[in-house]
Parts: structure tokens; C-alpha cells; sequence
């Protein structure tokens, strides 16, 4: 792919909430020519994710919101999961969407990791917090899941804000936004990996 497409999955249940902003405000600072699409789970919920990778035949989805998750997915050469932190981690529409990365490993004509390895994954997230750290488990589980993918990593923007509109006056994330996506990303690897 020359053309880069960002693929930008909202994993807020609130509507232009604090990450759905910073995430806006990281894509404003894209170059007119870069593809973005932009998918609410809250609007394009998907169901309860069934692990049938032991005992079904697994179909590509042809309708519906995961045929449009997958599709959607397939062409992207950046994932941006823009999540709030919820209980230190991905919001549960956020998680429910790696869930099905499960099954769209199994689902034929899909060669889901051959297609996203070397690709980039992203995290954009708000949090009612000063102390950063407390994001770790969803970086963690981000970086981790690029990791398992092959793809690169760009890391996670953070921004604090807990009411809507909290994250407009994070100076610092808003800074950083002006650049995110502009910085290298590099093969994600395993906290554990050496050179």
C-alpha cells in the first residue's frame, strides 16, 4: 500500500467524549491526501464475541457491523483504537474489537496477520488521572497485541480529562497530539525481548 489509510475505531459509549477529541485533534494535524474512516462501536456496536476457533467453521462476514469492522480493518494501513481508560484499560466496545481479531485469524480468505504484519497500531486515550502510569495495562495491551500481529507500534496518546471537554485544556496532550502521528513507529516487540 503507498497510500496511507488511518482507520480510527471509537471505543467511547460517549459521543465527541474526551479521547474522541484528542484523537481529532491528532488526525487534524494529517497530511489532506491520507484516508481517514472513522468508526464509533457505540454506533456500529458488535455482539458478544464467541470463541469458535476449536469447533465451527468460521465464515467471512458479508453484512453487518462486523463485516464493516473487518473490511474496515483489512484496508487500514494504521489502526488508531481511541479508548477511554476504563478500569486501567480498553473500554469493553474496545476490547470486544481485538476479541474478534481472534476469529478473523481463523476465517478463510481472511490471512489476517499476514495483512496487518508491518502495519501500525496506535492508542489514543483520556484519563481522569495526573499520573500516567496508571494507563500502563492499556499501552500493555496494545503494544502487546501489535506485538502478536507483527506490526508496528506508535504507542499511545495520552490526554487527562474526566468531564467532556476536559482534554481541550491538557495543554501538554494537546502538544503532543501536533506530532503523534508523525513520529516513528517501530516493530512492536515483547517487553521481555532483547536485542
Amino acid at each position: 500500500m503507498s497510500t496511507r489509510r488511518f482507520l480510527f475505531v471509537l471505543g467511547s459509549s460517549r459521543p465527541e467524549g474526551n479521547t474522541e477529541q484528542l484523537a481529532r485533534a491528532a488526525a487534524e494535524q494529517l497530511p489532506a491526501h491520507v484516508e481517514q474512516e472513522w468508526i464509533s462501536l457505540a454506533e456500529h456496536p458488535l455482539p458478544d464475541f464467541e470463541d469458535l476457533r476449536h469447533d465451527s467453521d468460521h465464515v467471512r462476514p458479508t453484512e453487518g457491523n462486523v463485516a464493516l469492522l473487518l473490511d474496515a480493518t483489512l484496508a487500514a494501513t494504521d489502526i488508531v483504537i481511541a479508548s477511554p481508560l476504563y478500569w486501567y484499560t480498553l473500554s469493553g466496545q474496545a476490547k470486544r474489537y481485538l476479541d474478534y481479531w481472534s476469529g478473523w485469524l481463523r476465517t478463510p480468505g481472511v490471512d489476517l496477520k499476514a495483512t496487518l504484519a508491518g502495519r501500525t497500531l496506535w492508542g489514543v486515550t483520556a484519563l481522569a488521572e495526573e499520573r500516567q502510569a496508571v494507563a500502563d495495562p492499556l499501552v500493555g495491551a496494545l503494544k502487546n497485541s501489535a506485538t502478536y500481529m507483527e506490526m508496528r507500534f506508535g504507542g499511545v496518546l495520552l490526554g487527562n480529562g474526566s468531564k467532556p471537554g476536559d482534554v481541550l485544556n491538557d495543554t501538554q496532550a494537546l502538544a503532543r497530539a501536533k506530532t503523534f502521528f508523525a513520529q516513528p513507529a517501530p516493530l512492536a516487540r515483547y517487553a521481555f525481548e532483547t536485542d
